[in-house]
């Protein structure tokens, strides 16, 4: 399979890029990818559950948002940015305090304007626990 990625990136970079933003404060961190996907791991912790000690849905979202967008920036060239339109998230199972969960997009659909990526969320057993779509737009902050 050929590569989608059209900047380059190594995981250092994704992750010293999110420094001083929510992706750190949450704790996400960029693990692996592959030629069309990438995957990003998080501890369901104080910062990241339910006062009832599993994983917090918005935040699963927002770590599906984090890992789609970064995917989707990957995709892009010159100055473009990417922006979420729209997520949804259907949590499936909970994952628990002590554990990590990792997120993985894959892209639907890459085009000129408009990206849709596929996120899954899996907890520490490799069980989906979370499916997410992700719609972002390809912006060009120059027009």
């Amino acid at each position: 399979m050929t590569a989608i990625w059209t900047r380059p990136f190594t995981l250092d970079e994704l992750n010293e890029a999110c420094l001083g933003s929510a992706v750190a404060h949450l704790g996400i961190q960029f693990s692996a990818f592959g030629d069309d996907w990438l995957e990003a791991t998080m501890k369901v912790n104080e910062k990241t559950m339910q006062p009832v000690g599993i994983l917090h849905g918005g935040v699963s979202a927002a770590l599906a948002e984090t890992v789609g967008s970064a995917a989707g920036y990957m995709c892009t060239t010159g100055v473009q940015q990417i922006v979420g339109a729209e997520i949804n998230a259907s949590h499936l199972r909970p994952a628990f305090k002590g554990s990590q969960v990792t997120a993985r997009a894959t892209a639907v659909k890459l085009g000129r304007t408009l990206q849709i990526w596929q996120i899954d969320i899996y907890n520490a057993e490799g069980k989906l626990c979370c499916v997410s779509r992700l719609t972002t737009s390809v912006i060009n902050p120059n027009e």
